[in-house]
């Protein structure tokens, strides 16, 4: 068969030279039916390629292929390659991997020929031995790193001849999210073309995936890989499928498919970006077999005003390409400022300019044109005064914050950009950043970029570490402009400031990091710990945070599952995986390492950061992990061990999964008990509620009124109207069913929405349904009714009870408390609605109107008129004897009432309460009649008959 295939390929010669990718199909369908001729032919390559091959010297890649499991923004990745030498005599292979600088290598083993090498862990001594088999990954150079955020992992090895070596790296590495994805990428660069190559990631979110997208290949040096703007279709031969909380995403180019993206074989960057689903809670919390990790990303919520000052490189430098593209970006960002937040621009070389001295400006179109202009007019020249434009800018930024008596909760920070090192003023790092950490003294945060290859990277990365900020890094001949405008977009949109995360300090121990000074829109927020107590049946989480004039707390109970609920057997993706890793304590080490590595480098004692050091060094031994603490040396495991196989890693995945029960604090599972978190009220029996049913409470007469309302669906009434007094006004919608079998009724009714508005003293109000809650003023907040949750500003108070009630205070002096009714299997006649109580009224005046309003200040009297007698007044100590007199009267504001004797249910149907009963929609007892109080929308505050106002 060889000596045919070697006859088919001489006629073709001497036929003429065929096309290339007729000659890979032909070599596809001939050859790679039988694995074992690919060790003996040169296969799945067109001609020119093979020609090429035959002229190297160097082994040719047989098989490249990347297995990865992504479990709750945990990644496991497994890369594995195999190398052969057909010639006459050993060769050189260099295996090479670019992978995300973030990320761990936990192993890697080799075989050559018939001797199999393993990864060994150990920690890192001052020499290293120099017959070490394989380099541990290293930071890049500049020639050969793609970008800032991936490091190069190298192995090279001698290949005997006719022989082949195998390579398998495994990578752990904790996804972040930036702009709302979460990004997982495979760098394939072969540098050849591959018989077998192929990609596979899978993907399990419980939360739910939303937004799964697969770009095209990215390239070394921009985005995209030659193809028109727009482009967003997958690279060819990929299949994406994927359920609610699985997906499954591969790549297989055919060689042919290989020569169209890239004749020589180097392809680029493999992209996943996703998103799971969220809401504003407490956020994820997931737990497994003694540790969590929490996941905290809330969303709907206002941005926060910021206060920001850009310190901007113009030294000699940054002449040509760099300072164009720093332009560029600027002005889109400028552009990108909202309306409430304010500015400055500083311009530094050996000389430092501000823009305009000594104030922040607010935001108009004269402010953002003029910004501009000094911006385009910046000219390169000078050398580089960092110490003193860091100064100058903390000054700038502390002065304003002093002077203007600023909010706390906005958001203060600088930006800062450099191409190069200190060359004028200050030069010593040391003082640099001693300086730069005395004069923000923990008020802002400090955002840097560097950009280009001589830039100081750890000085500008030490300084963002100490100060609360990021820094990012930029290789000058990429597209540093959408670069810069990205970053600016990660941190242009700050939510939520001072954010704490707690949990019961006898339930946990070692958590990371538990206080953040910001959360910027499109990021999340990650905690990680132990469990002390591995029996409880629930861990109790609590997160205050502020947003803009608003005061957050939430709070739930996330239920702790058992070993025998956590068994996802059977789930696609993880059939074949023979490890057993538990995914959420790998994250919980992986965040502490790096929260130790970062504490170090921050550190300027030496005791300290020894102490730091051989504490990241001892977890990193524990978990297998290459850290800058750390090396990988290569043992051989004998003569005659076996091959090293595809096995790849799969972690353990109990807890997650498509039929497994969310661990985002909606249930416990049954069979474990929870705390209830419904709160024991104590409040008037004044309420509105059922199919409506009123009560008025009158406390010194010591007895109740109740009537009824028979409204039509869609009606909104007025319950409360204080609108010009006190600016409070409550309004409720109707909903209708109906009515029940054998009923007097045609249907029944019940509030579906409360809305509460309140204009002192300033604008503000409430939108209130059973499944969610709308609080503006002036900024937008959507709460969960599922979720405990308290929301604080300045005269405002709104408190959740998930699923059980919401309470609001206004002024500390008036108080309203709203019932959720849900039913878990409804009736024809029932529907999810809201009960409406008054808590307390001693701030709304006397003048209060409404169906319940009106009676808040204001007395009635009970009268009793008998058959043969004239109206008497009766004493409060004979109601008792009323009850059977059919001819009770109640006198309110000169008017006289029939009333009879009833009980009613409130509080969920949980007490009973004794009432003076008005018929007729409560004909005579209210002012008017019924359809007075109809407003003609929820936002009606008017408080007289025939008068409509607007808030």
């Amino acid at each position: 068969m060889i000596l045919w295939l070697w006859l088919c390929w001489g006629f073709s010669t001497s036929a003429g030279q065929p096309d290339s990718e007729l000659m890979a199909r032909y070599l596809e369908e001939k050859l790679m039916a039988d694995y074992s001729i690919m060790e003996q032919v040169e296969r799945r390559v067109p001609r020119q390629a093979k020609f090429l091959q035959r002229l190297e010297t160097r082994p040719r890649m047989s098989e490249f292929t990347v297995k990865s499991t992504i479990i709750s923004r945990y990644a496991f990745t497994t890369v594995s390659c195999t190398m052969v030498n057909s010639g006459s005599e050993a060769r050189e292979a260099v295996f090479e991997m670019q992978i995300p600088a973030a990320a761990f290598i936990s192993n890697f083993t080799m075989s050559i020929g018939n001797k199999t090498y393993y990864g060994e862990i150990t920690g890192k001594e001052k020499k290293h031995s120099s017959d070490d088999k394989a380099r541990d990954k290293k930071p890049p150079s500049p020639t050969n790193g793609r970008e800032n955020g991936y490091e190069t992992f190298k192995a090279s090895v001698f290949i005997p001849r006719k022989m082949q070596a195998k390579f398998l790296l495994h990578y752990e590495e904790l996804l972040q999210r930036r702009l709302g994805k979460y990004e997982y990428t495979v760098s394939i660069r072969p540098q050849q073309l591959v018989g077998r190559l192929r990609v596979e990631v899978n993907i399990l979110e419980n939360s739910g995936i939303v937004s799964l997208e697969v770009p095209p290949l990215r390239n070394s040096k921009h985005k995209g890989n030659g193809k028109v703007e727009g482009d967003v279709s997958p690279p060819p031969s990929t299949v994406v499928g994927h359920t609610k909380t699985l997906a499954k995403v591969t790549f297989n180019p055919s060689v042919v498919e290989q020569t169209r993206i890239a004749r020589n074989g180097i392809l680029g960057d493999f992209i996943i970006r996703y998103d799971v689903k969220r809401e504003l809670s407490v956020g994820d919390v997931q737990i497994l077999n003694g540790y969590f990790v929490h996941y905290f990303a809330p969303t709907d919520l206002p941005p926060l005003p910021k206060n920001v000052v850009f310190v901007l490189d113009s030294s000699a430098s940054m002449v040509g390409t760099k300072l164009k593209q720093t332009k560029e970006a600027l002005f889109t960002i400028l552009q990108d400022l909202r309306p409430e937040d304010h500015f400055n621009i500083i311009g530094f070389s050996n000389r430092i300019k501000v823009w305009q001295q000594d104030r922040l400006v607010p935001v108009t179109p004269n402010n953002i044109r003029d910004a501009k202009k000094y911006i385009h007019n910046m000219s390169p020249t000078g050398g580089t005064n960092i110490n003193g434009a860091l100064q100058t800018g903390a000054k700038l930024l502390n002065d304003y914050i002093a002077q203007n008596d600023i909010d706390a909760r906005t958001v203060s920070l600088i930006i800062f950009l450099t191409d190069g090192r200190p060359t004028v003023g200050e030069t010593q790092s040391s003082k640099i950043l001693s300086n730069t950490k005395d004069a923000i003294r923990d008020k802002f945060c400090l955002f840097t970029i560097g950009i280009g290859n001589d830039v100081d990277q750890k000085l500008l990365e030490r300084m963002a570490l100490e100060n609360c900020g990021m820094t990012r890094h930029f290789q000058e001949d990429e597209d540093a402009a959408s670069h810069l405008k990205g970053f600016y977009d990660e941190i242009g949109t700050p939510l939520l400031s001072d954010i704490r995360v707690d949990y019961p300090e006898n339930n946990v121990e070692q958590v990371t990091q538990n206080f953040f000074p910001n959360y910027f829109n499109g990021s999340e927020i990650i905690i990680a710990g132990k469990l002390i107590n591995r029996t409880s049946d629930s861990l109790h989480v609590e997160v205050t945070a502020s947003n803009s004039k608003k005061y957050i707390l939430l709070k739930t109970d996330v239920a702790i599952d058992l070993p025998s609920r956590n068994d996802i057997r059977g789930v696609p993706g993880l059939e074949d995986g023979k490890g057993d890793k538990n995914y959420i304590e790998r994250a919980w080490s992986y965040l502490t390492i790096k929260e130790l590595l970062n504490s170090r480098l921050k550190s300027d004692d030496n005791q300290e950061k020894d102490y730091l050091m051989e504490k990241a060094k001892s977890m990193a031994l524990t978990y297998n992990f290459v850290t800058p603490f750390t090396v990988l040396k290569m043992r051989e495991a004998g003569l005659h061990s076996e091959p090293p196989q595809e096995d790849f890693i799969s972690p353990s995945t109990d807890g997650i999964g498509e039929k497994l029960q969310s661990l985002q604090g909606h249930k416990a599972p049954p069979g474990i008990h929870r705390q209830q978190d419904k709160q024991r009220i104590k409040i008037s029996k004044t309420s509105a509620d059922g199919d409506p049913h009123f009560v008025i409470d009158f406390p010194s007469s010591k007895f109740s009124v109740c009537f009824n309302i028979d409204g039509e669906p869609g009606d909104i009434l007025r319950l409360v109207s204080d609108h010009k007094e006190s600016g409070v006004t409550v309004n409720g919608k109707l909903i209708g069913a109906p009515a029940p079998p054998n009923g007097h009724k045609k249907h029944r009714t019940y509030f579906s929405t409360i809305t509460i508005l309140s204009n002192k003293p300033e604008r503000s109000y409430l939108e209130i349904t059973p499944k969610r809650i709308i609080l503006d003023d002036g900024e937008r907040l959507l709460l969960s009714c599922d979720r405990s949750a308290v929301v604080r500003s300045s005269s405002l108070e709104v408190s959740i009870s998930a699923n059980s009630n919401i309470t609001v205070t206004i002024r500390d002096t008036i108080s309203f408390v709203i019932l959720i009714h849900h039913y878990k299997k409804p009736a024809s006649y029932q529907r999810d609605h809201l009960g409406f109580y008054i808590s307390n009224s001693k701030g709304l005046s006397s003048d209060s109107h409404g169906l319940l309003g009106q009676f808040l200040n204001h007395e009635v009297k009970l009268l009793q008129e008998s058959l043969n007698t004239s109206l008497q007044q009766v004493g409060q100590n004979q109601t008792e004897a009323l009850k059977p007199n059919p001819t009770n009267t109640l006198k309110v504001k000169g008017r006289l009432v029939p009333v009879v004797w009833k009980q009613r249910r409130i509080y969920n149907g949980q007490q009973e309460v004794d009432c003076w009963f008005a018929k007729n929609n409560a004909d005579k007892l209210i002012d008017g009649s019924y359809k007075d109080y109809l407003a003609s929308h929820p936002f009606d505050t008017g408080t007289s008959f025939g008068t409509i106002n607007n808030v």
